[in-house]
């Protein structure tokens, strides 16, 4: 006996089937249109370096630092929390990355040091959010103002300057690729290899299960036996060593500490979560989308620099990628709901 699906049934399951697959398929369809428009603006002289190899490969190493951050950014949100302080991280660990070089503390050392101090940032604003129940929004736009500003006191309000020495070793992750050949920095392979395990982390894991339940309905999960305050003090532990990493490799690619940079970087990481098809209402994201949406980004600032846009162009562009990204979150929670 044939069973046949009533037509309503048959249109949920079309539409649940259509808002997957955008889902799924968003981030890649948003990094398609950005490499077309560029394709179509683009003259043709300028078009053949924007898309040779050797382009491609300091694309890549320009995503990493964002690509980082992307991987503690996807965890917060996806657990219902947000964190404007990274930029400030990123400076502060930066700095301090050098200071201690150039005190002549070991690399080893110095990559302990400064990945434990972004995971103690992420500890406090972990322990004030979930302890305090205090708005991540507020509670990490004054960390904000306290790392830059320890930035600031930390390298004297200059720049720290590396003796020569130890340029190579401190450049080495982050280094430009070679013009002919298929060297590519060593920040790239370690973007790569942890997205991979983050990836199993948030899909195959217990850990991960618990931080989409939070993000989906943090009190439904707290009923269920998940101890929300533990798991989102993780959650901001463990993402404040990503932002310490992104930090390292900030320091590797300028070679200097320098307290001013990566004002607004927090803004990129957002958004190539975002276009990654993570809502800001947490309980859905996906590591491998917020990788695709931190490559997005990096073409976006490439290609403008390609045509020589000023960098407020870019700024302007970075700004209506993150509303066209939220607008999409919110048409496919209308279609999830409908």
């Amino acid at each position: 006996m044939k069973t046949e699906i009533p037509t309503s049934s048959t249109g949920h399951l079309d539409r649940f089937n259509l808002a997957r697959a955008v889902q799924m398929l968003g981030p890649f369809l948003v990094l398609a249109f950005v490499i077309g428009f560029f394709a179509v603006i683009m003259p043709s002289e300028i078009s053949q370096t924007f898309f040779s190899a050797y382009n491609f490969k300091l694309i890549l190493t320009q995503t990493v630092i964002v690509a980082i951050g992307s991987l503690g950014m996807t965890m917060i949100i996806v657990s219902g929390g947000i964190d404007l302080s990274v930029g400030s991280v990123v400076a502060l660990t930066s700095v301090l990355g050098a200071v201690l070089i150039k005190a002549g503390v070991s690399m080893g050392a110095m990559i302990v040091a400064v990945l434990a101090t972004g995971g103690m940032i992420g500890l406090i604003n972990g322990t004030i959010i979930s302890l305090f129940r205090m708005t991540p929004f507020i509670v990490t736009l004054g960390m904000l103002g306290i790392a830059r500003g320890l930035a600031k006191k930390l390298a004297d309000n200059q720049t720290v300057n590396l003796p020569d020495i130890a340029l190579p070793s401190v450049g080495m992750f982050m280094a430009d690729p070679a013009p002919n050949g298929y060297y590519v920095a060593p920040g790239i392979a370690i973007a790569i290899d942890l997205a991979i395990i983050m990836a199993l982390v948030l899909n195959r894991s217990v850990f991960g299960r618990y931080i989409f339940a939070i993000g989906s309905n943090e009190a439904t999960a707290r009923l269920c036996g998940v101890r929300t305050r533990l798991v989102k003090l993780s959650v901001y532990m463990l993402s404040g060593v990503f932002f310490g990493l992104a930090g390292l490799m900030q320091f590797s690619r300028l070679r200097q500490g320098d307290p001013s940079t990566a004002v607004g970087i927090e803004l990129d990481m957002i958004a190539a979560v975002v276009i990654g098809g993570a809502s800001l209402n947490g309980g859905t994201g996906s590591i491998m989308g917020s990788m695709i949406g931190a490559l997005t980004m990096a073409v976006l600032r490439s290609g403008s620099t390609q045509i020589d846009w000023p960098n407020y162009v870019q700024e302007i562009i970075i700004g209506v990628v993150i509303i066209l990204a939220v607008g999409l979150d919110k048409w496919r929670q209308s279609r999830s709901q409908s």
